[in-house]
């Protein structure tokens, strides 16, 4: 029987495996596609390229893992419940895809019993590998990642990632990236969430705010940031763990935690303490 560990290496290894050539099938169709269909009331996107992503991967976890449970953005739930789940976005950022601007990923995360342990994000436009294990570490192509702090917050660049299910109205969320925006030099929404955690982890970025947005694209790019060393915690200031229905998240390097706590608070309308 294996152990907890050797199953946590063999999923990266083939997540490694088979997130490589779907995202070379990606970028091979990369502006030429001649499906995007809407999905859902949030204008969200579905191209054939997210099923044909789907089909290369998700036949090679059932077969080596086929007690596994797999959640994927398009095929939905495969298999039982138990205490491994797979969880797949087949193409973060389809939007961007669909009206040819070039930035988006595939996403692979293994959980154990609610917990990532493995997360794998392929950017294939660059070339650039991301994995993360619990208590391994996070690499891009090989190079440990780790974030970053900087003397001055304030002329640093913020990821804002808001969930489809947020109404584009809604007065917090647009209070609260208004304060963003006027608190820091950036305030980035790329419409694919993994790579700008991979981006914090990688040190490129200073911080993330993260506003009601749960699903396949989540828990790849957090586990990345965590293992290279940054604080992922709530809108209450508590570290975030397992997973949840509507998280509300700030991540960034530890020393800048309690700054962007703060400025989140503050654009909330939270009195300061």
């Amino acid at each position: 029987m294996n152990t907890i560990n050797e199953t946590i290496q063999r999923a990266k290894a083939l997540a490694c495996e088979i997130i490589r050539p779907a995202g070379e099938m990606a970028k091979a169709r990369f502006d030429r596609i001649a499906e995007a269909t809407m999905k859902g009331d949030h204008g969200d996107l579905v191209t054939e390229v997210d099923r044909m992503a789907e089909e290369l991967m998700l036949p090679r976890i059932r077969e080596a893992f086929p007690e596994h449970q797999i959640h994927s953005e398009e095929a939905g739930v495969l298999g039982e419940a138990g205490d491994w789940l797979w969880m797949i976005d087949p193409l973060d950022g389809t939007n961007n895809y669909a009206i040819g601007l070039s930035v988006f990923a595939v996403s692979i995360t293994v959980l154990y019993r609610r917990e990532p342990v493995v997360g794998v994000v392929y950017e294939p436009m660059t070339d650039r590998l991301f994995v993360s294990v619990r208590g391994e570490g996070a690499t891009c192509n090989g190079i440990a990642m780790a974030t970053r702090s900087m003397p001055q917050l304030k002329r640093g660049n913020i990821g804002w990632i808001q969930g489809h299910v947020v109404p584009k109205g809604d007065p917090i969320a647009r209070g609260l990236r208004h304060q963003l925006e006027d608190s820091y030099k950036r305030v980035l929404a790329l419409w694919a969430p993994t790579l700008l955690w991979c981006m914090l982890a990688k040190g490129d970025i200073q911080g993330i705010v993260l506003y009601n947005s749960e699903g396949d694209d989540l828990y790849s790019g957090l586990l990345m940031v965590q293992e290279a060393g940054g604080a992922v915690i709530d809108f209450e200031g508590r570290p975030f763990v397992g997973m949840r229905e509507e998280p509300y998240l700030i991540a960034c390097h530890p020393e800048h935690q309690e700054e962007l706590l703060a400025v989140v608070r503050q654009g909330m309308g939270v009195p300061l303490r």
